[in-house]
């Protein structure tokens, strides 16, 4: 049936497609990005300490998530509402914050033993919104060209709307004999255009992204930077979605989803390599040129959980005393591993090089 953007969208196959998924160019790359995950699955063990790595890249993923949705804030506002107070930032930087609790949170729902279900993904839609977000029941949801505001796509509306998800849970449930990769593309297009929650959707669809490859074990921590692709191509992002609607143009969607995994899965490696030996040369330096017990490797580490640190950090994690941590930091800053300034009445630490390397592009 031609799709018609004037009415709602009930006509919307269940997946699987009925097209060829795995052919000679989607198969071809979905090897070099299998391998690519691979390698980034394994190098999240290059970092003992793996906080490191779950607290700071995810909130690149969040922030580049939420700039697709022009929510649009920086690296330093959100460290800063990170470290000090979330009620005191700016709504942009607040709903970034929103986003990563809410990736961390369907993650250790994962590790709990929790499928991925419509529940779930409610779940998640609502840490993202920091409400209860409706799933619709009467209307469609509307899609607009933001710049026109001519409406491109209305979604499946009533009944059909909860058999389009019933339909869409049971293939995510059910064993496919299609690639996991594969897979990915076609539930992250199905689940927007079923667009069933009144706000949050496609936020919600691209943690859907990361905890899908780690519900299918193909990585151990939600470490992959995805939306990062996604923001830089934008454009192809929305018109391929809007083409497979439109077209059929499965191929090319499927081939541009395995494209983001394998480029910001080799973009992330490359990240990790850079925090390890950031890591191993701010160890040797501390070695070097600190007195025991000044140097410590929990001290270390706990610099590397987020470029932004406060005395209060180390006092927390028992590591020291209120005037003996802050005696620890000053001589960090004094060594050239961190910046001081004053925000308010509070002093933080800046970690400037783990800061570059997690706002390089």
């Amino acid at each position: 049936m031609t799709f018609n953007p004037s009415k709602p969208y009930n006509d919307l196959p269940p997946l699987p497609p009925p097209i060829d998924c795995e052919s000679k160019a989607i198969l071809r790359k979905c090897i070099s990005a299998h391998r690519a995950l691979a390698q980034l699955k394994i190098a999240g063990n290059l970092i003992p300490n793996q906080t490191i790595l779950i607290n700071a890249i995810p909130l690149q993923e969040a922030k580049a998530s939420s700039e697709i949705e022009n929510i649009v804030t920086t690296g330093d506002a959100l460290y800063r509402a990170d470290l000090l107070s979330e009620k005191q930032a700016d709504p942009h930087t607040k709903e970034v914050l929103h986003y990563r609790k809410a990736l961390y949170h369907g993650y250790k729902l994962l590790k709990e033993g929790h499928r991925i279900t419509v529940p779930f993904l409610h779940s998640i839609c609502n840490d993202i919104i920091q409400t209860e977000v409706q799933i619709r029941m009467f209307g469609p949801g509307i899609i607009q060209n933001k710049t026109t505001g001519e409406i491109v796509y209305l979604a499946p509306e009533g009944e059909v709307l909860q058999e389009k998800l019933s339909q869409f849970e049971n293939f995510i449930a059910e064993e496919q004999m299609i690639d996991p990769l594969i897979c990915l593309a076609l539930i992250h297009y199905q689940l927007e255009a079923i667009h069933p929650f009144e706000d949050g959707n496609g936020r919600t669809g691209r943690i859907l992204n990361i905890l899908y490859l780690v519900n299918k074990e193909l990585l151990e921590i939600p470490v992959l930077y995805l939306s990062h692709y996604i923001i830089r191509h934008k454009n192809d992002y929305y018109r391929l979605l809007r083409s497979v609607t439109e077209n059929g143009t499965w191929e090319d969607w499927i081939l541009f989803m395995l494209d983001a995994i394998e480029v910001t899965s080799i973009q992330t490696y490359e990240k990790i390599l850079q925090i390890r030996d950031l890591l191993l040369k701010t160890t040797n330096m501390c070695r070097n040129e600190l007195h025991s017990p000044i140097y410590s490797k929990e001290l270390i580490e706990l610099v590397f959980v987020q470029p932004y640190s406060k005395i209060q950090f180390i006092v927390d994690a028992k590591l020291a005393k209120r005037q003996t941590a802050a005696h620890y930091l000053n001589e960090l800053e004094r060594i050239g591993i961190l910046n001081s300034k004053k925000i308010g009445r509070e002093r933080i630490y800046i970690n400037s090089a783990l800061f570059r390397i997690l706002s390089e592009g």
